[in-house]
């Protein structure tokens, strides 16, 4: 029988992790990087999301990427770091790590959709599953041209395949992932159930 928890000692540590995920995944790299090339507020063009989708449509693609892999990077940082101290650990440094993204501190808690670093923390756990997610996501994307709708998706397929290959523990956080993603594309999904959301590489 395991022993059981001593809070006193774990609390801090569980906290600890959860913070530098929480800290880190709050960091706008959309925000920054398009201010700093002198395209303005980012939160001020198109759809005013802080991640990379939104970046393209500023037209620089050389940003979009940038920021996708800044988003996609936090959330593998916060993977790798917390992983010297046990999965327990991972696990709250990467619900950190999205929760961040999805309501920054440094930008008034206005975050981004949680895509690319949804996928980060992915690749930092499991990269087979991020294959999976990567090859829906592309699939998706070249046959419909919604980044949102092919996002869904994959995040779904994903969570079959963690269950599927009996990858409990991630599956089930990457189920409270991809409930937390849905939820914040509740707007993308009126659009496109009403056919007015914006393609990729579409100006708005």
């Amino acid at each position: 029988m395991p022993d059981p928890i001593s809070w006193s000692v774990a609390l801090p540590s569980f906290l600890a992790a959860f913070a530098f995920g929480y800290l880190l995944g709050s960091i706008p790299f959309g925000v920054i990087l398009t201010r700093l090339a002198g395209a303005g507020d980012l939160r001020t063009i198109g759809s005013g999301n802080i991640g990379a989708t939104n970046v393209l449509r500023t037209g620089r693609k050389g940003l979009a990427a940038l920021t996708l892999l800044g988003d996609a990077g936090k959330g593998a940082v916060a993977v790798l770091v917390a992983a010297h101290w046990g999965p327990d650990l991972v696990v709250l440094a990467a619900l950190g790590a999205f929760l961040g993204h999805l309501f920054p501190v440094w930008v008034g808690f206005r975050g981004g959709k949680g895509v690319a670093t949804y996928l980060g923390i992915l690749i930092a756990v499991t990269w087979p599953a991020a294959l999976i997610f990567a090859a829906v996501w592309l699939a998706m994307a070249f046959l419909f041209r919604y980044s949102s709708l092919a996002a869904l998706i994959a995040s779904l397929a994903t969570v079959v395949f963690l269950f599927a290959f009996s990858r409990t523990q991630w599956a089930e956080l990457f189920t409270v992932l991809t409930v937390l993603s849905w939820a914040k594309h509740w707007q993308n999904i009126g659009r496109l159930l009403n056919g007015t959301e914006s393609k990729i590489g579409q100006k708005t």
